[in-house]
């Protein structure tokens, strides 16, 4: 303790320094934050994930989009019983910190692929009927405070509106899962809500990917290889793989987060 002045004096001698180091060790708690958060979003669900679902992607990288005409081709696979899409949203809460798994998606084929994710039936129907509806896992909402009818406002970072205004959206419904290790973290709502927003633009009819179920997951492989061939030599070709590959890759897409992690450890 009696180094104490002698330390204080010394970090008065060069301010800016001070200043600069003190904000170069906050930042790293933050970005480590931030990260852990991240990794465990995307590392939700990985155990969970479906033998019988498959996830189709663009060939060259998962940020690439798929053409929303590719649902129909889909349907005449062989051994295929449901499909559906979803888009990663990237939206913002508030503060870039706030970090949130968002995904545009189509309602009833999502919840029919996804039957983990439980709400009461009259929260489920008003989510289908409201355009701008969207469900949130019941971790977030008790995080947040949220509660049915909340309006929630999103920044779009990917998805931006042409007054660059928030995205606005109204929370139906809450979900639940008596399953271990599914993802309750998550909000969801209407593909269509963004699709005819982004109407006349890049992002109009695309998607981030495909999901389907096959009939019999002993034929997964077979029918992700009649998949990938009906779009062989397109302009946007196709990879399609297990979930549970699918979800690692996602991860992955951002960069080696545990790498990034240790190092920001090693300095903090």
């Amino acid at each position: 303790m009696k180094y104490l002045p002698l330390i204080w004096r010394n970090l008065g001698r060069r301010k800016i320094r001070t200043i600069f180091t003190t904000l170069s060790v906050f930042i790293a708690f933050l970005l480590f934050g931030v990260l852990m958060a991240i990794k465990a979003a995307f590392g939700m669900g990985i155990e969970v994930a479906g033998a019988d679902r498959l996830m189709m992607i663009h060939k060259v990288s998962f940020i690439q989009p798929l053409p929303k005409s590719y649902l129909e081709r889909l349907r005449t696979v062989e051994g295929i019983t449901t499909i559906t899409h979803a888009n990663w949203f990237g939206g913002i809460y508030q503060d870039p910190s706030n970090f949130i798994a968002n995904m545009a998606v189509d309602p009833e084929t999502w919840l029919e692929m996804y039957p983990e994710f439980i709400l009461p039936e009259e929260q489920k129907q008003a989510w289908f009927a409201n355009r701008i509806g969207a469900i949130v896992g019941i971790d977030t909402a008790t995080r947040y405070g949220w509660k049915v009818g909340d309006r929630i406002p999103l920044q779009g970072t990917i998805y931006r509106k042409p007054d660059n205004s928030p995205w606005e959206f109204v929370i139906e419904g809450i979900y639940d899962s008596p399953v271990k290790g599914t993802d309750k973290t998550q909000l969801f709502f209407h593909y269509e809500y963004v699709n005819q927003t982004m109407r006349n633009t890049a992002f109009s009819d695309q998607v981030g990917w495909y999901i389907v179920r096959v009939e019999n997951p002993a034929e997964a492989d077979a029918v992700a290889r009649r998949m990938d061939a009906m779009f062989a030599n397109s302009p946007a070709e196709t990879k399609t793989a297990t979930e549970k590959a699918f979800v690692s890759d996602f991860a992955k897409q951002v960069g080696d987060i545990g790498e990034i992690m240790t190092a920001i450890a090693a300095v903090v």
